[in-house]
C-alpha cells in the first residue's frame, strides 16, 4: 500500500509552471514557516504551515489537485504523503522546493 501513496507522489517545477500557464486548476500550498514565506515566496500559492496541515485537512479534501512545496522538498513530500494516506489521492510534492523553483523558473524568487 506504501508504494501505491507514493506513486507519482512528486512533480517538476516546469510542470507546475505549465499548469499554472494553461490556467489548471489546482490549489498551490506552501508548507514552509511563515518567516520563510517572507523572505520568499511564489506568487498565486496559500500559505498553511506544516504543522497546520492536519487542521486543514477538511479543507485540503475539498480540492480536488493539490501541489504542496517547501524549501527543499522533504516537508512537502513528508506532507502529500500524509494527505494521501488521508484520502487525498491528488497530493504532490513539487521536487526540490522553492529552491528548484528559484533556479529553474524563477530567478527573481530569493534564494536562502
Amino acid at each position: 500500500m506504501t508504494e501505491d501513496l507514493m506513486a507519482n507522489i512528486e512533480i517538476l517545477p516546469r510542470e507546475v509552471k505549465q499548469r499554472i500557464e494553461r490556467g489548471e486548476n489546482f490549489l498551490f500550498v506552501d508548507v514552509r514557516e511563515k518567516w520563510e514565506y517572507d523572505t520568499a515566496c511564489i506568487e498565486g500559492a496559500h500559505l498553511i504551515p506544516l504543522r497546520e496541515i492536519p487542521g486543514r485537512l477538511a479543507d485540503l479534501e475539498k480540492a480536488e489537485d493539490v501541489v504542496l512545496f517547501c524549501h527543499r522538498g522533504m516537508r512537502s513530500l513528508d506532507a502529500a504523503a500524509w494527505l494521501r494516506s488521508q484520502g487525498v489521492a491528488g497530493a504532490r510534492s513539487m521536487s526540490g522546493g522553492i529552491e528548484r523553483w528559484s533556479a529553474e523558473i524563477d530567478p527573481g524568487v530569493p534564494r536562502y
